[in-house]
């Protein structure tokens, strides 16, 4: 998995806060999200919005992943947990370029890990699933 902007393009830019950490390729899916749900608690969702927008046009957040490939729940994304963050925290719409019916959490449906939620501050995983 490669992390980064795409190799000789131009026009692309980071907005690194949404990165996962040094421990994006070495962890479980539950520890994933756990993570990761610990890093997007330390963030204002209205702030992460405006500082999308602020890119201009139509910001897009890319992943190495294939929406194909999450859809059919055969990988995963971190992506798509952002968007699921903000939707759950802001009351927005947050649509798969060319998937609007995208099923992001396929992968961890067929794994049996519990969907993550982020309706409230924290990720809202079952008590009996949480990791400490």
């Amino acid at each position: 998995m490669r992390r980064g902007v795409p190799r000789g393009k131009s026009g692309y830019q980071r907005l690194r806060e949404l990165e996962p950490g040094p421990w994006f390729k070495s962890v479980s899916p539950e520890q994933y999200l756990l993570s990761y749900g610990r890093l997007l608690e330390r963030l204002d969702p209205s702030a992460i919005r405006d500082r999308l927008l602020a890119y201009g046009g139509a910001p897009v957040m890319l992943c190495w992943e294939a929406a194909h490939d999450c859809h059919a729940g055969n990988k995963w994304c971190h992506r798509h947990l952002a968007a699921q963050w903000l939707e759950d925290r802001l009351g927005i719409e947050v649509q798969e370029v060319g998937f609007p019916n995208l099923d992001r959490f396929a992968y961890l449906r067929n794994i049996g890990v519990p969907l993550p939620s982020f309706r409230t501050s924290a990720l809202a995983l079952p008590k009996k699933q949480r990791i400490r």
